[in-house]
């Protein structure tokens, strides 16, 4: 018998959702056969057979929440699972076992960290995003202080259990019956673990950032006129389109440098200025919207950003991203425009403090050295986080990337 137990889901994700099994209980199975789809608050990953068999008991059902290490399930495997009944489950089990350190003594596990020991960044932030008080957590770093791994070993004896998270009664939304005409033609579907994500953690922005929008306008005269030029050129050099985003992220870089408080962050009574430039790109796919992150933009080419963010966008589409291709984004980019959007307010991808909304290009009559002309105008919006980004530094930063667009040599220029 082999176990089948959730893999290691990337850092900070310490749970996830059953969206479906693609076998049945007495199915045959193919070593490294997709067996069971995952739904965590990133991604959709599939966790392959780990061995060839017949897959027995299904331990957890569709739409239960499992932890990381928790058991899905067991292929029997016959005479090979006989003479080694115990090496396969303990393989299995050994990616748990090396998260986690190995439980502390009784006496050292029931020692209280002192009361004015600051818990460690990565604690503050697994009991947030957790809901788990680290002050009910037995400590086992030094005096009893609470570690990361201690905070995790929590988490998953808390979730071990197959069983749904139950959310707070604040957070949960309960809508009036409808009448039975209207019922009868309404369709009730579960939301995904990543919708679900998606609503706190947008509720959550709005509840704690001093969320604020500037807008501009960009005239996109010159970076239409520059990538119909090169267009062609571009793509059989480097066997990429040549699009916009290339443009507006080493734009925004440049003017990251100029207001690093725009790619900072609180943490506690901190502020994180972050001195390299990972900028996140936000991609609508049939099951939420995804940011992968393009990292070290300031260290690429247009070219090497444009192939980059083509990749994220099919592998987004296709479910084929990673979750460690999603995290540590500094500052983020959302283009409403590809479906039409004139103008919106994008809501702060936590925990950063900006970001930028690109929209629809459109003929628009401007006054251009006294005289009225049509030019292809652009909205730009950004969202910013008051706690740490003033008015004046908001307003900066998009006269920057109004500056760099309108006159692209500044890009090449470094200006």
């Amino acid at each position: 018998m082999t176990e089948i137990r959730v893999p290691t889901l990337g850092e900070s994700v310490t749970e996830a959702t059953i969206g479906r099994w693609f076998k049945k209980a007495g199915d045959a199975v193919a070593v490294d056969e997709p067996l069971v789809e995952l739904e965590t608050d990133k991604v959709t990953i599939e966790v392959p057979a780990p061995s060839a068999g017949t897959l027995g008991e299904i331990t957890a059902k569709d739409g239960e929440t499992v932890a990381v290490g928790a058991l899905l399930g067991q292929i029997n495997d016959g005479a090979a699972a006989a003479a080694k009944p115990a090496t396969a489950p303990a393989k299995a089990a050994a990616p748990a076992a090396a998260r986690s350190p190995a439980p502390a003594a009784p006496a050292a596990a029931a020692k209280a960290p002192p009361a004015d020991a600051p818990l460690a960044p990565s604690v503050r932030k697994i009991s947030a995003e957790s809901g788990i008080d680290a002050a009910t957590v037995p400590g086992s770093g030094k005096d009893g202080r609470v570690t990361k791994g201690d905070m995790l070993a929590a988490i998953e004896k808390a979730a071990s259990a197959p069983t749904p998270v139950n959310q707070p009664a604040a957070a949960v939304q309960v809508r009036a019956p409808s009448p039975a005409d209207d019922a009868a033609r309404e369709e009730r579907v579960k939301m995904t673990r990543l919708r679900q994500t998606i609503a706190r953690r947008l509720k959550d922005v709005q509840n704690t950032a001093a969320m604020l929008t500037t807008f501009n306008e960009v005239d996109m005269s010159h970076i239409m006129a520059m990538r119909t030029q090169y267009k062609d050129v571009f793509e059989k050099k480097h066997g990429s389109k040549l699009g916009f985003m290339g443009f507006f992220t080493k734009a925004c870089v440049q003017a990251l440098k100029d207001i690093p408080a725009a790619n900072a962050e609180i943490d506690g009574t901190d502020l994180i200025y972050k001195n390299y430039y990972h900028v996140g790109v936000a991609v609508g796919t049939d099951k939420g919207l995804v940011v992968p992150v393009v990292r070290d933009c300031d260290q690429k080419s247009i070219a090497e950003i444009e192939k980059a963010i083509a990749d994220f966008g099919r592998r987004a589409r296709d479910g084929q991203l990673k979750i460690d291709e999603m995290q540590g984004g500094t500052f983020t980019i959302t283009n409403g425009g590809i479906y039409g959007s004139l103008m919106s307010t994008p809501i702060l991808n936590a925990p950063q403090s900006a970001i930028l909304g690109m929209h629809k290009i459109q003929d628009r009559p401007v006054a251009v050295g006294g005289k009225v002309e049509i030019r292809p105008m652009m909205y730009l919006a950004l969202s910013y986080d008051h706690r740490v980004i003033d008015g004046k530094e908001a307003v900066t930063f998009l006269v920057r990337v109004k500056e760099s667009l309108e006159d692209p040599a500044r890009l090449v220029l470094d200006l």
